[in-house]
């Protein structure tokens, strides 16, 4: 993998305008902290999570979809193409956020600034070749995925569940789906431009 300030130098070296940047892999790949770090680091930048286009629970219990939430399906895929589309042509963008402690999307709660060049953007499915996610192609101007082993996902998903109350068929049950999703986004993603490859060792 390219070091952290090679990644920044190549960011700043994408030019004028705005510029977007994915940040995809699996869950707890560890996707939040590394585009939380590269905003941090990089001036006048902006982070977009895909999560606030999660669907809500009573539509995702109405079409049967709430045992696998997180998967693809179970996203407002097309919303989130639209607001990508509106982010890269500019201006001011308000954008949903979502509250995991209360398991729900809020609208309203994120904006990108018109001033605003540089928008990382991170989710699960920014590399998914699949419709409508593959609509997301064109749009970016760098792409960089994260690799994490499988014992490093499992042991950080049963953390995350653990903390939000979860007992223990609970997590097996999350566990089980956020799996099948991790395997579904490495084994159908487009190629990044750059890889990050976390060993199972990895804190």
């Amino acid at each position: 993998m390219e070091d952290f300030e090679a990644l920044l130098a190549r960011i700043m070296a994408l030019g004028a305008g705005r510029r977007l940047i994915a940040v995809a892999g699996p869950p707890a790949a560890g996707k939040s902290h590394l585009a939380a770090r590269l905003v941090a680091a990089l001036p006048d930048a902006a982070l977009v999570p895909m999560d606030g286009f999660h669907l809500d629970n009573q539509i995702l219990d109405a079409s049967g979809l709430r045992a696998v939430k997180g998967a693809p399906e179970t996203f407002d895929a097309a919303g989130f193409l639209a607001l990508i589309g509106r982010i890269k042509a500019g201006g001011a963008v308000v954008y949903p956020e979502f509250d995991r402690d209360l398991d729900l999307a809020i609208a309203g709660r994120g904006q990108v600034r018109a001033e605003t060049r540089l928008v990382v953007v991170e989710g699960n499915y920014l590399l998914l070749d699949e419709a409508p996610w593959c609509g997301l192609a064109d749009l970016w101007d760098l792409t960089i995925a994260i690799e994490a082993g499988e014992a490093l996902l499992r042991r950080r998903l049963e953390a995350r569940w653990r903390d939000q109350g979860c007992d223990a068929a609970g997590i097996a049950d999350h566990l089980r789906n956020d799996l099948a999703n991790a395997a579904r986004v490495m084994a159908g993603s487009r190629p990044a431009g750059v890889t990050v490859n976390f060993s199972d060792e990895t804190p």
